[in-house]
């Protein structure tokens, strides 16, 4: 079983001018005990019904170049890109240069987009949901073309590009990988069926497993073996002072339903001190965790 780490805050770091050093030593600390995957939030404000909105928020692609800088084996993504904050062209050529910049560790994480004060605040469209979807398949299937040999027009109901030329491609083979975020049954899921590499599921065991069972009929609707598709879950309900029996006991729960990693979080004023405590002394033991075959 894997660990990634999600930074969902930035007011641990001491305002404005100590986040950039903030940020980099957790990205080291994270790297240095074995985190596979470090994500940020794409997000222009901080989510209002977690803190106030004024909170610290980065732009995430510019602070996962920064990361790159400062790491040498992280893997980077957003979890997850709002399809809506970027054209689909534009951001295939952004995700593209972190990788070629990182030296092939870049991923897409993408979803639908929610946030709907962000958008109206910085004067950002935010179509209704059905379309919002319509356009993440778009996307997709954009960057899916501009990480192939084919540079030719891209002709959708929402985006046309007369060219898909992106050069230099990617340093990752064959391609970026791509996280599809959020476990909605009829739509998302289809989708990670579909187009992605790996999936973003929310809940506790029994929840997961339910959705797991609806992936499943989508990637049979598809031809598609679902054990292509790694199954990442957030992991942060653990008790304070959570010592490794606690921390191997959740992951194995989530394992038996078919999760492979685990998505942890930053949690209170020392983020990198917690992520040392909890799962430093616990990453053999997670390693050795076997998720159940979907």
């Amino acid at each position: 079983m894997e660990l990634d780490f999600h930074v969902h805050r930035f007011d641990w770091a001491g305002g404005p001018a100590g986040i950039g050093t903030g940020v980099a030593d957790l990205a080291k600390r994270a790297e240095a005990i074995g985190v596979r995957t470090v994500s940020f939030m794409d997000h222009y404000f901080q989510m209002d019904w977690m803190a106030p909105a004024e909170d610290p928020m980065l732009e995430g692609y510019t602070a996962l170049g920064f990361l790159a800088g400062v790491t040498d084996r992280l893997c980077l993504r957003l979890l997850v890109t709002g399809v809506t904050y970027r054209d689909p062209g534009l951001l295939a050529k952004i995700v593209t240069t972190l990788d070629v910049l990182s030296r092939g560790r870049a991923e897409l994480g993408i979803g639908a987009a929610w946030y709907e004060r962000e958008h109206r605040g910085l004067g950002v469209p935010f179509p209704p949901l059905g379309e919002r979807f319509e356009r993440l398949e778009e996307a997709i299937q954009i960057c899916l073309q501009m990480w192939s040999p084919n540079n030719g027009p891209y002709q959708g109901r929402h985006y046309q590009l007369t060219e898909t030329l992106c050069s230099p491609l990617p340093v990752s083979r064959p391609r970026p990988r791509i996280l599809i975020g959020g476990s909605g049954e009829r739509k998302t899921l289809r989708l990670v069926a579909r187009y992605a590499d790996a999936c973003n599921i929310f809940g506790g065991p029994q929840e997961i497993a339910h959705k797991l069972d609806v992936l499943r009929r989508h990637c049979d609707d598809v031809g598609r073996d679902p054990n292509d598709i790694e199954v990442t879950a957030m992991y942060r309900d653990l008790p304070p002072g959570a010592g490794v029996d606690d921390v191997v006991r959740g992951a194995e729960a989530l394992a038996r339903v078919g999760v492979s990693t685990l998505v942890t979080g930053a949690v209170g004023d020392d983020p990198g001190g917690w992520l040392e405590a909890t799962f430093g002394p616990a990453m053999d033991a997670l390693a050795a965790i076997e998720p159940t075959r979907l």
